[in-house]
């Protein structure tokens, strides 16, 4: 059986019930991880309002902002894995398209169903704590090129770990882990890139709270890294760890391409 195949997608897919619910669970993933990891931010910023230092940088808010991405993304993973694969990113579901995971429909779906999804957890945000969503922004004298560059690393370690643990057909047991080392790759990038430019590796992440809460500085880092490492991440683990033909004693059954 072949490990990647490339298609536009069947006829019925955009009508399927299976893509409804896969982009559903996605929705709903979505608003569970960004209601979480942007409400992590607004929260730090209600305890620390009115004090006259600056806190958007200090280790504390760092920690308590990857901490709480974690633990929404390993939820957020675990909840729709068995449904859509559980990729709550529009970067994941790109490198999981250029490695021939997923057809170019349901990649669609896929990446409407985020952007939604972070949208309406930045609404539901404004309307619960009454405060503008904050978003990302690069650190003064960092650098857009060297913060695009890092969000090009921070995403290929990301979308590297979901391949390894959630996609190689050699995971075994692994598989099971999968939401838990995803969450973990993206606490420990936060606390990496988050006083640099905040640690996205999410367009979905960073559109939603730019959105709502309109805030556009340095906007197109937060697009363009992420989908380059995604893409990259996925090609290379597609391409150069996943073997192009299948062993004959395989006894782990591949994940379908629809299915991811």
């Amino acid at each position: 059986m072949p490990t990647r195949r490339y298609v536009v997608g069947r006829a019925d897919e955009a009508t399927h019930p299976d893509s409804m619910r896969a982009a559903l669970a996605e929705f709903l993933a979505t608003i569970i991880f960004v209601f979480a990891g942007e409400g992590s931010v607004l929260a730090f910023d209600k305890m620390y309002k009115g004090r006259t230092t600056d806190t958007s940088t200090t280790p504390a808010r760092v920690v308590m902002v990857a901490l709480a991405h974690g633990l929404a993304l390993f939820a957020a993973v675990a909840s729709s894995m068995n449904v859509s694969g559980g990729h709550v990113n529009p970067a994941v579901t790109f490198g999981a398209l250029l490695g021939g995971r997923i057809s170019v429909i349901r990649a669609l779906y896929y990446w409407l169903a985020q952007l939604l999804g972070a949208i309406a957890a930045c609404l539901l945000l404004r309307l619960t704590a009454g405060m503008r969503p904050t978003g990302f922004m690069v650190a003064y004298g960092t650098g857009e090129l060297r913060c695009m560059i890092l969000e090009i690393v921070m995403t290929f370690g990301l979308v590297y770990t979901v391949y390894g643990t959630a996609v190689d057909p050699k995971r075994g047991s692994m598989g099971t882990i999968a939401p838990l080392a995803i969450g973990l790759i993206v606490a420990a990038n936060i606390l990496v890139g988050g006083p640099f430019d905040g640690g996205a590796m999410n367009p979905a992440r960073a559109f939603g709270p730019a959105l709502v809460g309109w805030r556009w500085n340095n906007h197109w880092i937060y697009w363009v890294g992420p989908l380059i490492g995604g893409g990259l991440a996925g090609l290379v683990y597609e391409y150069m760890i996943i073997p192009a033909v299948e062993p004959a004693h395989q006894t782990h059954q591949p994940l379908a391409p629809e299915d991811y």
